[in-house]
């Protein structure tokens, strides 16, 4: 696929999707979003893709959003009054979508409805959206020179990207309050220490550690990938783990008649699982349960 704002690249079942405006450090504009989010919805059902990596070209993962165009920067319609009814109930309106709607927001909603484990391999200055974009990622991998900034309430805004729902689960309340309280840059020992980072790397073996932990997950069922994604997101935000017994109780029952039959046998056999389902076709009935 060919993008202005984005390189998609795939080997070994392996997606490679770098911000590039590298000139503009990366820089997010309603381009790019369109652009990030057609992306993801299309390597969502690439049977080809089985993990993606999202990096950024040059020395920044990505600035914040661009603010520099002309007009609402957010390319936000100014006439508009719309209501929480509205957004209830008019959410995929033409006039909503276009006008209203947070596009950073409408970027980790489709990462999030995503089938594919994505890995944020954030290799510079990762701000506003920059930062926000990879809390609905699955595993952040930074290096010496990230710096990610929650910078809304500076610049007399909101967070956004559904990044209040995002990143109180990814780290506790408090740090998630102070970090955009503050709006601070905050450094890569500080991000693994509160637990925002899986691996602190240098530049130089950042993406190498991306790739070797996407490799790994290229060898497993994609079916399975793809649901124990969704069910890790989804089950953990319900008020009661019976919701989870129940969707758990599914999956092993279709998972067992199919990718789990060569899954053990490959086990007992000690051999390399070799498994042939697929996400766009394979999923079982009850998906999507929600």
């Amino acid at each position: 696929m060919k993008f202005n704002t984005l390189l998609w690249q795939i080997e070994d079942n392996i997606l490679t999707l770098t911000l590039n405006r590298p000139d503009k450090m990366n820089s997010f504009t309603v381009e790019m979003a369109k652009e990030l989010i057609a992306a993801f919805e299309a390597a969502s059902e690439d049977d080809s893709v089985r993990a993606i990596v999202v990096t950024g070209a040059g020395k920044a993962f990505c600035a914040g959003m661009d603010l520099s165009s002309e007009g609402n920067v957010f390319g936000l319609d100014e006439t508009l009054k719309p209501t929480m009814d509205d957004m209830r109930h008019r959410l995929h309106d033409p006039q909503i979508e276009e006008g209203v709607r947070d596009t950073g927001g409408q970027l980790t909603l489709a990462i999030y409805q995503c089938k594919k484990p994505v890995i944020a391999a954030i290799n510079g200055a990762a701000v506003g959206i920059g930062a926000t974009m990879t809390c609905a990622m699955d595993i952040r991998i930074v290096c010496e020179r990230t710096r990610v900034g929650f910078v809304f309430n500076k610049i007399g805004i909101t967070p956004e990207a559904c990044s209040s729902w995002f990143l109180p689960r990814i780290v506790n309340m408090g740090t998630a309050l102070e970090w955009v309280y503050s709006g601070d840059l905050i450094e890569a020992e500080e991000l693994k220490e509160r637990g925002f980072a899986n691996h602190v790397e240098t530049s130089e073996t950042l993406l190498e550690r991306a790739y070797s932990i996407a490799k790994r997950i290229t060898q497993h069922s994609a079916v399975a990938i793809a649901l124990s994604r969704q069910m890790m997101y989804r089950n953990a935000a319900q008020p009661h783990p019976i919701e989870a017994h129940r969707v758990d109780s599914l999956a092993i029952f279709y998972a067992s008649q199919t990718s789990g039959k060569e899954g053990v046998s490959a086990f007992l056999e000690k051999r390399q699982a070799e498994y042939t389902d697929k996400a766009s076709s394979d999923m079982p009935p009850f998906y999507p349960w929600w």
